[in-house]
């Protein structure tokens, strides 16, 4: 049974997403179709970027990643498929796809060129389900585009050394469910220019000099139980491979978070100095 994953920023209030698993199943009925994520804040690609990077690992290879994120075909956006360490892409050329095109060489990219093919009343959406059935059932890429060599690419966002190599700007990409912040800073990256050398990461509050190997790492003394440590801020590289600032067992709704406690929002820039 062929997978097709679905990522969108359709939220759960609307009929859209039960009208899109319709359309593909009625296309496929033996498909298999898996939520990745619908509350992608509207038209945030980096958003929808982080999320696919961070998921599409857990599934089988050949899965087939629907992204329904700023899909509008127009005169900026084409309609693409990447395919990418075995795994299947559909998006617009908006550059969501260029944060993983940026880690791993594409194996083969086409843009979409089927939507004549359709009927007149056809929407974006139905493109994509046609194009993410069709490779679902084995079909193959050249059948439904024009082989392309690059896309969109998406610069703005990304981690930047400092010219005398004493520091690193990263961003805010991402906050999750817990109100934990998610940076562009990689971990290999920040191996790669750190070096070895000591660290801090700058907050408006007091500094964080060290990078945690996991939540519970923040319990350093075995004098005192891990809950004394609640409401401690924290760093580590999460399971995506990117920096995270936490609040150790926050609860955005009762005690506050990162996001609220220490003022990170999306796109604030995060400062690595190296001392």
């Amino acid at each position: 049974m062929s997978i097709i994953t679905l990522t969108t920023d359709y939220g759960l209030k609307d009929h859209f997403v039960g009208a899109l698993k319709g359309k593909i199943l009625s296309e496929y009925s033996e498909a298999k179709i898996i939520d990745i994520s619908h509350d992608i804040d509207p038209f945030n690609t980096v958003e929808a970027s982080y999320i696919i990077g961070a998921s599409y690992a857990s599934f089988p290879k050949g899965t087939v990643h629907l992204i329904g994120v700023d899909m509008e075909s127009n005169k900026e956006n084409q309609h693409i498929v990447m395919q990418w360490n075995d795994h299947y892409f559909i998006a617009a050329d908006n550059g969501i796809l260029s944060m993983l095109s940026q880690k791993i060489v594409p194996q083969k990219m086409v843009t979409i060129n089927i939507h004549d093919r359709l009927l007149s009343e056809a929407v974006d959406l139905d493109v994509f389900v046609k194009v993410a059935c069709h490779l679902a059932k084995g079909g193959l890429m050249n059948v439904i585009g024009k082989e392309i060599n690059s896309i969109k690419q998406v610069t703005d966002l990304q981690a930047v050394l400092a010219v005398d190599g004493n520091s690193l700007k990263g961003h805010v990409i991402y906050i999750d469910h817990f109100g934990n912040v998610v940076t562009n800073i990689s971990k290999k990256y920040f191996i790669e220019v750190a070096k070895g050398r000591p660290y801090e990461i700058v907050l408006k509050t007091k500094n964080i000099k060290t990078i945690l190997p996991n939540y519970s790492a923040i319990a350093s003394s075995d004098k005192y139980p891990i809950k004394s440590y609640e409401g401690e801020k924290l760093a580590i590289f999460n399971e995506a491979g990117f920096l995270e600032i936490a609040i150790f067992r926050s609860n955005p709704s009762k005690v506050g978070s990162a996001n609220s406690l220490l003022g990170l929002n999306y796109r604030d820039s995060i400062i690595i100095k190296f001392v």
